[in-house]
């Protein structure tokens, strides 16, 4: 959580904030998008920075003076089972020469269950206050008796307040550790809060700030990094459910699916390696379901920044394809010579990959997106108003027969298609496999979560078969390309006729499963 500076202004609504040209947060109001629900949000901004480079940036003419500082420690409580965070909340106590106070949140709590999003009252020290001004005894009974502390916050924050192109902007440095146990985490991060003025002046300053020392967008609040530290260690992230719910607006199931996408792709960019190959894998699924997004929502995203967007995550999967291209070959030979041919080509591969997460072009594609989400121009486009505002569970019933009669159509006589025409129906598989994922949550009675059962295990059937014949076709340009069409190990991957067909027949046989599914939207 990013803390507001006690005695300084809170956001104004941009429509009231003068000199705003747009009035984001009022179009953000009007279409239903409230902040809380959202993965991004046009108040604050989150950004990752190493530890090393915080200097430059205090230092730097951008930031006035040293800076208010203060330490800051905090405790958080739970059971030992984790009950409270399970059910969506969570229980602090913040000590400060002032007084301790005990914060409890709601941030992870089904939309409109609770009025309030946070409650706050002082407390004496390290026991928290369990009476019924928060919803903490209601919700764990018995078992409140059972919490503890589980980890502990320590941080030394630097604050500034900047003017920026006419907006008010407080801006936090901090610094520290989290500590659970014998684990602890580092903890290096820059919170922007806009004080007042338009949202796009947040956004500016944290492209400027990139300018100065390199920024990340950040996905993860102190609480969770609490938490993670109280589980296994993590080599990767597979993509969550996304939490959509029956009231939600196109327009907002929009933002919280990409936001989602971007979400995981910065949870496993920190993690990519040349020992790690499943934190790459999993960086490209987030920027595929991101695309798949995209494409699904274009009928809403009539700008041209959606299409930019997509071309650079296109290249940005790109950049990684290299490399998960040759982790994929390795693992279906086992042949100890062709591994050891193989590494120069995939420790470039990884190399190239490597330079491109670091490079600028990629940290503003992040900010992009998020800026994209929060106040992109399609928000306020009048052509696409009508589906902004349409039920999320109306236009996902319409997005999924568009997406299901497309592959549908493009499968039949599969046998007989080209490879290409093989490609594009693998692709428009897999975008509608994203959909149906994506929008399930949306379906939830008993019937239809059945259905959406088996209708996605046809999806995952017909993918498997395509990827698998996908990768015996292009197989040889790859083995060719490395320079390996002498090594009969190698030539072996690229296999049959005899291979071929039986994948094709396997393929057709899936494609015709997939017709027979259900459809659980309807």
């Amino acid at each position: 959580m990013i803390d507001r500076p006690e005695g300084k202004p809170t956001t104004r609504d941009a429509a009231a904030s003068p000199g705003s040209e747009h009035g984001y947060l009022a179009a953000l109001k009007a279409n239903g998008l409230p902040p809380r629900r959202a993965i991004v949000s046009a108040e604050e901004l989150r950004l990752d920075l190493a530890a090393e480079a915080s200097e430059t940036l205090a230092r730097s003419e951008l930031l006035p003076g040293e800076g208010s500082a203060a330490a800051r420690r905090a405790t958080y409580f739970d059971t030992p089972a984790q009950d409270l965070v399970a059910a969506g909340f969570t229980l602090a106590i913040r000590h400060a020469p002032e007084g301790d106070l005990q914060i409890v949140e709601a941030a992870g709590a089904p939309a409109g269950l609770f009025a309030l999003p946070e409650w706050r009252q002082p407390v004496a020290g390290e026991v928290p206050k369990l009476d019924d001004s928060t919803p903490v005894r209601a919700l764990l009974g018995r078992k409140a008796q059972d919490l503890g502390p589980v980890f502990r916050l320590q941080t030394r924050q630097r604050c500034w307040t900047l003017d920026w192109e006419g907006a008010t902007i407080g801006l936090v440095l901090e610094q520290g550790q989290v500590t659970a146990g014998d684990r602890s985490a580092p903890l290096c991060e820059i919170g922007l809060v806009l004080q007042q003025g338009a949202p796009p002046a947040l956004f500016s300053l944290a492209r400027r700030l990139d300018e100065i020392a390199p920024l990340r967008l950040g996905v993860l609040g102190e609480a969770e990094r609490g938490y993670r530290l109280l589980g296994p260690v993590r080599n990767m992230h597979k993509a969550a459910p996304v939490a959509l719910t029956g009231d939600m607006t196109a327009a907002e199931s929009f933002r919280q699916i990409a936001g989602a996408c971007l979400r995981q792709f910065r949870l496993n960019e920190p993690l990519i390696g040349r020992s790690n190959p499943e934190a790459v894998h999993q960086a490209r699924v987030a920027l595929r379901r991101l695309r798949s997004a995209l494409s699904i929502f274009k009928p809403m995203l009539q700008d041209d920044d959606a299409g930019r967007l997509n071309e650079e995550s296109r290249w940005l999967a790109g950049m990684l394809a290299e490399a998960r291209d040759l982790d994929v070959l390795r693992t279906r030979c086992d042949a100890e010579a062709l591994h050891a041919r193989l590494e120069p080509a995939r420790e470039a591969a990884y190399g190239r990959a490597e330079a491109a997460l670091a490079s600028r072009r990629a940290r503003r594609l992040m900010l992009d997106l998020a800026e994209y989400l929060a106040i992109g121009p399609w928000l306020a486009l009048p052509s696409g108003a009508e589906i902004r505002n349409l039920a999320a569970r109306e236009f996902a019933a319409s997005a999924l027969d568009r997406f299901r009669r497309k592959v549908k159509k493009e499968g039949r006589d599969l046998a007989e298609l080209s490879d290409e025409a093989r490609h594009e129906l693998r692709k428009d598989a897999k975008k509608l496999r994203y959909a149906a994922e994506f929008f399930a949550p949306l379906f939830g009675e008993k019937r239809r979560k059945r259905r959406a059962a088996r209708f996605l295990d046809a999806l995952e059937q017909l993918q498997d078969r395509m990827g698998a014949l996908n990768d015996l076709v292009t197989a040889p340009e790859l083995i060719e390309r490395l320079g390996l069409t002498d090594d009969p190990e190698a030539a072996a991957l690229a296999g049959s006729d005899r291979d071929k067909q039986a994948l094709i027949e396997a393929a057709a046989e899936a494609h015709d499963a997939f017709v027979d599914a259900r459809r659980f939207w309807r």
